[in-house]
């Protein structure tokens, strides 16, 4: 697959003018978003989503096009577990609902440049050694191991890095000043916590790419395909975050189709890394299933989770208990 310099700078052009569109347009009036206007949006990248997959079939086949779709879905249902830690990370730093979409909007974009170096350091990898296969393979099973165990444990703000390191060397408002980055309190030039959260979800979000970007190198090696269904995926994500925001607790078997979609794919890695570096005769996964089968998978999670129902709450051993005698 040659993909031409005039298509990387007109996807990323593209992608540019989105996020203008979105800025300067959509986020111009802050507001909190509505189940209907969240709808609305979620749709049209959808479609747009479509609209690209028909021009890949069409431009350079249709085996890249099915790459491309194949690589969407799983990138877009890894995403969406990004949803539960962009809900927790809202909470912990109290970001007023009128401003959510604006820090989604900017830590997306955060999110996309890193996502995108991480992308190029991938196939400069493939191109070089084969065996990186195995790596990819194994990570993936580990991967899928540890979200399969795992219970959606909250992640702690203060626990990000960079988080740590900005609050450590700047002053910090204990305020929002609308969606001001930095305020002035009683004379002082301060960060507000605005700023912060965006950091914390922007780069929160390489720790969800170092599963998703090898499990979507393992549908398909070409990194413009990746890094389009990286784009779109992340693009689409701040809109299903308010459509899905009452549904997130009903979604109580996502991890275990998502570990089920990486396990799947980490083996597929494996038998692809076989092939290319010895002479056993070993089975190659075609495209179709990967997209037959992850399909399947998350249909069959999301019907299976509708079904069973919100998950019971645990009682929270940080949160005391209400004082039930009578004076």
């Amino acid at each position: 697959m040659n993909v031409p310099t005039w298509m990387w700078l007109a996807t990323i052009g593209v992608l540019i003018a989105i996020i203008v569109v979105d800025l300067f347009i959509v986020d111009s009036r802050p507001h909190a978003f509505s189940t209907r206007e969240a709808g609305i949006w979620v749709t049209v990248y959808l479609s747009l989503a479509a609209v690209f997959a028909v021009f890949m079939a069409w431009y350079f086949g249709l085996a890249y096009g099915g790459q491309f779709v194949a690589g969407y879905l799983t990138e877009y249902s890894l995403s969406v577990d990004n949803l539960f830690v962009f809900l927790v990370l809202m909470t912990s730093f109290s970001v007023p609902v009128v401003l959510q979409h604006r820090v989604l909007l900017v830590g997306v974009v955060i999110a996309l440049i890193l996502r995108g170096v991480l992308i190029l350091i991938g196939a400069e990898l493939i191109a070089r050694f084969a065996g990186v296969f195995y790596l990819f393979g194994a990570f993936l099973f580990f991967t899928a191991w540890k979200v399969w165990t795992s219970h959606d444990e909250a992640p702690d703000p203060q626990g990000n890095g960079l988080v740590r390191f900005v609050s450590k060397r700047f002053a910090i408002s204990p305020h929002y000043d609308g969606n001001r980055l930095s305020t002035r309190v009683a004379g002082r030039r301060m960060l507000t916590p605005m700023a912060l959260v965006m950091i914390a979800i922007g780069t929160t979000d390489v720790l969800f790419a170092l599963d998703s970007i090898p499990a979507v190198f393992g549908i398909t090696h070409e990194a413009y395909i990746v890094f389009a269904a990286n784009a779109f995926a992340l693009m689409g994500l701040r809109q299903l975050y308010f459509l899905l925001q009452g549904l997130m607790g009903r979604l109580r078997y996502l991890n275990y189709g998502l570990a089920i979609i990486l396990a799947f794919i980490g083996a597929k890695l494996v038998l692809e890394a076989i092939h290319e570096t010895t002479s056993l005769q070993v089975p190659v996964i075609p495209i179709w299933l990967s997209l037959t089968f992850i399909v399947v998978v998350l249909v069959v999670t999301a019907v299976t989770s509708l079904l069973a129902g919100p998950q019971a709450e645990e009682p929270d051993p940080a949160r005391p208990e209400p004082d039930t005698s009578t004076p």
